[in-house]
């Protein structure tokens, strides 16, 4: 099954889109498959990987509203071992339509269902809002991951996406956890940035990931060509960083991996107990 993971923040202008983008071609660059779905109504995951605003193109509007399958959504991009599922302006339509809906909460994770073990890794673009889009890319997630800038009014909005995610663990989605916060838009030349960062760093622990993502002009002129970063320029800062990103949420899911093998290995009775239980059993 794949890793679904959330992009998510509802405060804007914090990197979202170019952090869903990039990091998701990084995943395909390493050979590893990647589905990356627009969930947000302005659609710039969409346009930003070449895709030009279609309102006749099927996209997650449709998805949502279940009228057609995972499948007849997904669209391939430029970089191999990367699809995508695209969005319209019309997504925007899905908050009051599903609100009288059975099972709205639930409706991307269902859609999700039927293509999960087709790739490694699903990431989700939000909408910087925490408004019934986002709800739904979070219940379909297994993990959220939070880009965040270097500055106070960021690390105010942020208490209310982790009470949202509190929230959502106990009534949607108990196993929704936090993939990790990663600063954007970073530069460690000034006093603030690095203090937001020693805040962060105590805060959230390992949490904060190793990871942060420059300033980087290439990466804010990339969109405009409908290309990740690393096809654009892929000597870059942006994209070398997106890059270790990608590799440091691997290492992490690897090792998680792991770890969950050695417990299962030790939770089950060895073949000697097994044995005499059988014994006992049989005296009994």
């Amino acid at each position: 099954m794949g890793r679904v993971i959330a992009v998510a923040n509802q405060k804007g202008g914090v990197g979202k889109t170019t952090t869903a983008i990039n990091l998701a071609a990084s995943f395909a660059a390493a050979e590893v498959k990647c589905l990356l779905v627009d969930c947000d109504p302005q659609s710039n995951s969409t346009s930003g990987l070449g895709f030009s605003r279609d309102p006749e193109r099927l996209n997650t509007y449709h998805l949502l509203l279940g009228d057609i399958s995972s499948e007849a959504v997904i669209q391939p991009t430029e970089l191999e071992g990367l699809s995508v599922i695209p969005s319209h302006k019309n997504l925007i339509g899905a908050n009051i339509e599903l609100v009288t809906a059975e099972d709205r909460e639930f409706r991307l994770r269902k859609a999700m269902e039927s293509i999960r073990d087709r790739y490694q890794f699903i990431v989700l673009d939000c909408p910087p809002a925490l408004d019934l889009l986002t709800l739904n890319a979070l219940v379909a997630a297994d993990s959220v991951l939070i880009p965040m800038q270097t500055e106070y009014f960021a690390m105010e909005g942020i208490s209310e996406l982790l009470d949202t995610i509190d929230r959502l663990q106990h009534s949607f989605n108990p196993d929704l956890q936090v993939e990790g916060v990663v600063l954007t838009m970073f530069d460690d030349r000034t006093n603030l940035a690095q203090q937001v960062a020693e805040e962060l760093k105590k805060h959230f622990g390992d949490k904060l990931l190793a990871t942060a993502i420059p300033r980087n002009i290439r990466l804010a002129e990339a969109p405009s060509y409908g290309k990740p970063a690393l096809l654009y320029d892929v000597r870059s800062r942006g994209a070398e960083s997106y890059i270790r990103l990608a590799k440091e949420l691997m290492d992490r899911m690897q090792k998680v991996e792991q770890v969950q093998e050695v417990v299962e290995k030790f939770s089950e009775p060895s073949p000697e107990l097994v044995e005499v239980q059988n014994v006992d059993e049989r005296q009994t």
